[in-house]
């Protein structure tokens, strides 16, 4: 019985992660989204800002999905910095600095919910896995646009 709620503490682990993942570059878009200059802010501006309302969004769904299976989301902004393995913008980076800074993010996302995924499976949690897998393909597909952008 013990090692159920192990997994379980670790799959609550593992969406709390996600939770202060997607807080944090929430506040790194929003960053960017205002401090971006150059002949591509246009295109970056509206882009982070398109990727911050994302990122709301899967902070919320997240946090919803941990209170229903039984676990206590993060929710102050002290347990995100600590949870989360990503770190803050830090100001004074260039357009292209900022693109891949969110590559190396987000492909950092995408390998913790890789494991996340794993984890929901062997507990047999399928809405938790099709939680992450869905976050994962649009992960996936972001960091290779913005990879693509940086040529």
């Amino acid at each position: 019985m013990s090692t159920k709620v192990n997994s379980h503490t670790e799959l609550y682990a593992a969406l709390n992660r996600q939770t202060a993942n997607w807080t944090l570059l929430g506040v790194k878009l929003h960053h960017y989204h205002w401090y971006v200059s150059g002949p591509q802010f246009f295109t970056l501006h509206e882009k982070f800002e398109e990727l911050y309302n994302e990122a709301a969004g899967y902070v919320d769904e997240l946090a919803e999905r941990l209170l229903a299976i039984g676990g206590k989301p993060a929710s102050t902004m002290a347990q995100y910095l600590e949870l989360s393995a990503l770190k803050e913008g830090t100001g004074g980076e260039s357009a292209k600095e900022m693109v891949a800074q969110l590559v190396k993010d987000y492909t950092a996302v995408a390998e913790e919910l890789k494991q996340g995924i794993s984890q929901a499976e062997e507990l047999g949690d399928q809405p938790t896995a099709d939680l992450f897998i869905g976050i994962r393909t649009s992960v996936e597909k972001t960091a290779w646009m913005l990879n693509a952008y940086l040529g």
